[in-house]
């Protein structure tokens, strides 16, 4: 699912490419997208794009009137841009159109709303004004107090500590969890989480109120780093063109999808534990004293001979 760091770098394109041009026509092939009724879809057709922010992992595109289109991509949902007229791009047979779920004709070019697999849980919603962005809001903290485009290539102030204390400690939750939790931190999802956590040396199952002071703020500090320092690597990627590689496996990772790849840090094979279609990756050696976490399907399967520590691992 394209977090923080990604929708920072999609807005960025966007803001190039779509402020103060005029959505033409609007175009849903798949019923599923659209979540809501009113207003209709074709209120903001004719009209010009006003501004851009972000909503926790959602992309909102504001028109003239406070209008808004509001994208959530959820896992596999991604964003294309052709400069390039709306017969043109129809005559396009290329297979990355194939999944489509929708066309914004601009009067420069096309966005393409797409998502792979056979599961729609992208979601496209037009609200109006204030009123319905808050609507959309899981209620989590910003990190960064701008959550707009900026051309200058900063994020503003991170959360202070005290504030970021509180809100971890407000439930009792493991880390990962709280992390990724958009009731609590906006933008943080499950790859975002995992580097974190590397960074901060922390189990992702301990619990947030047995952490130390020494803890948090380590926590506090490594959240701000992870976090700026891959929107910084996403925006060299991607230099002034658009973002077409957006995923949660990119090199140069420490620990998110490098199961039983050395540890940068201290070269122990990368262990996770997965659960339904999630995994959290971690370094046994940096991040839990050595210990293995509970695989929760094989560790039932193999019960006893599920290894406990690094050195079972052979």
């Amino acid at each position: 699912m394209p977090e923080l760091p990604d929708i920072t770098v999609y807005l960025e394109a966007l803001d190039r490419r779509i402020r103060g041009h005029e959505l033409k026509s609007v175009q849903i092939i798949s019923p599923f997208l659209l979540r809501t009724a009113t207003p209709p879809i074709s209120s903001v057709e004719g009209r010009k794009v006003s501004d851009l922010r972000r909503l926790g992992k959602r992309i909102c595109i504001g028109f003239e009137d406070e209008l808004w289109l509001v994208i959530h991509l959820m896992i596999a949902g991604r964003l294309h841009w052709q400069a390039e007229t709306r017969k043109s791009l129809g005559a396009r047979s290329s297979s990355k159109y194939k999944a489509q779920l929708a066309l914004f004709h601009f009067d420069n070019g096309t966005l393409s709303l797409t998502e792979a697999g056979t599961q729609r849980r992208a979601s496209l919603h037009l609200v109006q004004g204030e009123a319905g962005l808050n609507s959309l809001d899981r209620g989590g903290v910003e990190l960064f107090t701008s959550q707009k485009p900026n051309r200058k290539g900063g994020l503003g102030k991170f959360i202070d500590l005290a504030r970021f204390t509180r809100i971890l400690k407000s439930e009792n939750h493991t880390l990962k969890r709280s992390l990724t939790d958009p009731r609590l931190f906006s933008g943080i999802g499950n790859a975002y989480s995992d580097e974190i956590l590397w960074h901060a040396q922390l189990s992702p199952v301990k619990l947030t109120p047995k952490l130390s002071d020494e803890e948090i703020a380590r926590l506090h500090a490594a959240t701000r780093d992870t976090l700026i320092e891959w929107v910084a690597r996403l925006r060299v990627e991607t230099g002034e063109g658009f973002p077409e590689k957006v995923t949660a496996f990119r090199t140069g990772m420490a620990t998110h999808g490098r199961y039983k790849e050395p540890c940068p840090r201290c070269g122990t094979p990368i262990q996770r534990i997965r659960y339904a279609a999630n995994e959290t990756n971690y370094c046994p050696t940096c991040q839990t004293g050595g210990k293995l976490l509970a695989d929760r399907a094989l560790s039932r399967l193999l019960r006893e001979d599920w290894p406990k520590t690094v050195e079972e691992l052979g």
